[in-house]
């Protein structure tokens, strides 16, 4: 970082519950690149009310949200946009003068890479987990016309209603699916499941292709599995990018350009 910090320079983090260096790489690559006196910092809470509550009173411009806040968060601000509001989700907040706006760049990301991916719409699809990123990931799969679907989720509850919402069956085990979608910790770096894939072997060789939101690490179990079927294959990599550069957008009105994007991209990775 070659900007010297102020008392005017523009604050904005993320909350997560496994804070990682990536979204803070590329934030900050971009407002080095760009010019910007913004600063992006990572943190984690054991208080969200609290948390959120220091984003409005510390006049902190943006706030991105990843598990497992994504859901508790929507009753602690004060705008819920569209694209939260449809899904119940949220994982970005802007503050405009202390009011919080809540949106959700997910969506937009998983369904921008379904378009670019070629995947057929005809594709039967599993979808594993059933929280606030599942969420954003079915909504994009059902509006992207994958309307045979089912929600792998072991919580009986949260995994019906989120079936029922959009249409898809509910099962308690992963199942067969020609796309296969990993919305889960199954494979995050530092977690309990590091070396696990959410599908077996099997489910994996029989699919089409495999989307995996897992950022950390690029290539997680299930992603190498599915490349040695010789399957194509979307990453985490690639959607934490693309919500990245919306949000970097919300918070500061400037568009990134594409190779600024790959290069923030590449740098967060590090």
């Amino acid at each position: 970082m070659t900007r010297s910090l102020t008392k005017d320079t523009t604050l904005c983090m993320s909350l997560s519950g496994r804070p990682s260096n990536i979204g803070t790489r590329f934030h900050n690559y971009l407002y080095d690149e760009l010019d910007l006196d913004y600063l992006y910092k990572a943190f984690t809470t054991t208080d969200l009310p609290a948390a959120i509550g220091g984003v409005r009173a510390l006049g902190i411009r943006g706030c991105a949200v990843s598990m497992p806040f994504k859901e508790a968060v929507i009753e602690l601000v004060d705008v819920v946009h569209e694209s939260a509001r449809a899904i119940e989700s949220v994982n970005t907040i802007v503050n405009e003068d202390g009011v919080l706006h809540a949106y959700n760049t997910d969506y937009q990301a998983v369904a921008d890479l379904l378009a670019a991916s070629g995947f057929s719409s005809e594709f039967t699809v599993a979808v594993t987990g059933s929280g606030g990123m599942a969420k954003a990931v079915v909504a994009a799969l059902r509006d992207s016309g994958f309307t045979k679907g089912t929600v792998v989720a072991r919580n009986s509850k949260t995994g019906n209603a989120l079936a029922e919402s959009y249409g898809y069956d509910w099962a308690p085990e992963p199942v067969a699916a020609e796309l296969l979608v990993n919305v889960t910790p199954i494979g995050m770096e530092g977690g309990p499941d590091a070396d696990a894939s959410p599908f077996t072997d099997t489910q994996i060789y029989s699919a089409q292709a495999v989307f995996d939101v897992v950022a950390m690490p690029s290539e997680t179990p299930f992603l190498a599995a599915a490349r040695a079927a010789g399957k194509p294959v979307v990453t985490g990599a690639q959607v934490i990018a693309l919500q990245a550069a919306e949000q970097f957008f919300l918070y500061t009105g400037v568009r990134p350009t594409s190779d600024q994007i790959a290069r923030a991209s590449e740098c967060s990775r590090r």
